[in-house]
């Protein structure tokens, strides 16, 4: 689903709100310090001026004026450091603080959009799946264990610290996650909870279901008669989101299209080193014998395998409660 200008509106009001609580906390901190520190706002004063004139110095070519100026400046500087510190405070007390530094609250680096900006596009995108929803109900906190038994515990507990490391290291190792696993042994509840992770350190997150991938894919192959923005952007966010999370493959109908798409996804993902999380009910031998000998050769090369236990907890849930 593209942005739509009410959308896009909606996100930069967001930053607008950022940047304004920025300015006003930065002022009751600034407030409060000069309060605390008597002759502090003169002194900013003056470097402000000191700075000024040493400006106009290095534009008139006063070398002897310039070098002055900045002994000047750094006394100041150093006195403005030590009143802080007499206090408790540091040179960072003084300077705005930002949700997200990269951008400083504007959205934009560079003159592209910044990763947090993606992340709340995203967010936007795709509030309709209740993903954010589902995610507050499904996560690392309120993941348990009472579902395994014997040895499917302690493997369970080891694919539980697997999916945390995921997270944990994500930001300085490219890696992949395939997870698969019988009905209902709690790949998409994994899926989610490293996906809650993500997306609250500001990471962009695409969630799909095979069937939507391939869906997304057919209307980039077959529909480009049509205009660009009404499948372009969620196409481009499967290659430029930093985790894209396939859920369930296999269970689209599989055919020449889907298994050479397939392909191309993860493989162009692996090429841009941006990571990628696959859950399937096929074990490996089912996979290669639909995707063909050379995505499976790829998964394995470059994804961690993991194989969730037990039986299918959404009945054993059931039988709990009769």
């Amino acid at each position: 689903m593209p942005l739509m200008n009410p959308q896009y509106d909606s996100i930069m009001r967001l930053y607008a709100r950022r940047q304004a609580d920025g300015r006003r906390k930065l002022e009751e901190r600034l407030h409060k310090i000069q309060t605390e520190i008597p002759g502090l706002k003169e002194l900013e004063a003056g470097l402000t001026e000191l700075y000024a004139g040493k400006a106009r110095a290095a534009v008139q070519g006063a070398s002897r004026e310039k070098a002055k100026l900045e002994e000047q400046i750094s006394a100041l500087t150093a006195r403005r450091l030590s009143l802080l510190e007499e206090k408790g405070y540091s040179l960072s007390d003084l300077e705005p603080s930002y949700v997200c530094p990269d951008c400083r609250d504007t959205g934009y680096r560079e003159g592209d959009k910044c990763h947090c900006f993606l992340q709340a596009e995203i967010r936007l995108l795709y509030q309709q799946s209740r993903l954010e929803e589902i995610l507050k109900e499904e996560n690392f906190s309120t993941f348990s264990y009472e579902w395994y038994e014997g040895a499917d515990r302690k493997v369970m507990q080891d694919n539980v610290r697997e999916a945390r490391l995921f997270t944990e290291t994500f930001d300085r190792e490219f890696r992949n996650l395939l997870l698969l696993g019988e009905v209902g042994t709690g790949k998409t509840f994994l899926s989610h909870c490293i996906a809650k992770e993500l997306i609250d350190t500001c990471h962009s997150v695409v969630y799909l279901t095979a069937f939507e991938l391939f869906q997304l894919l057919a209307r980039a192959a077959f529909g480009k008669d049509s205009p660009r923005d009404t499948w372009e952007p969620g196409y481009s966010y499967l290659f430029d989101c930093d985790l894209l999370i396939i859920d369930d493959l296999g269970t689209e109908l599989p055919n020449s299209f889907t298994v050479s798409q397939f392909f191309l996804c993860i493989n162009e993902r692996i090429l841009r080193r941006k990571s990628t999380l696959i859950s399937s009910n096929l074990n490996m031998e089912a996979l290669d014998s639909i995707y063909s000998e050379r995505t499976l050769s790829r998964i394995i090369s470059s994804y961690t395998i993991r194989q969730l236990p037990g039986n299918d907890i959404r009945i054993k849930k059931r039988r709990k409660l009769l």
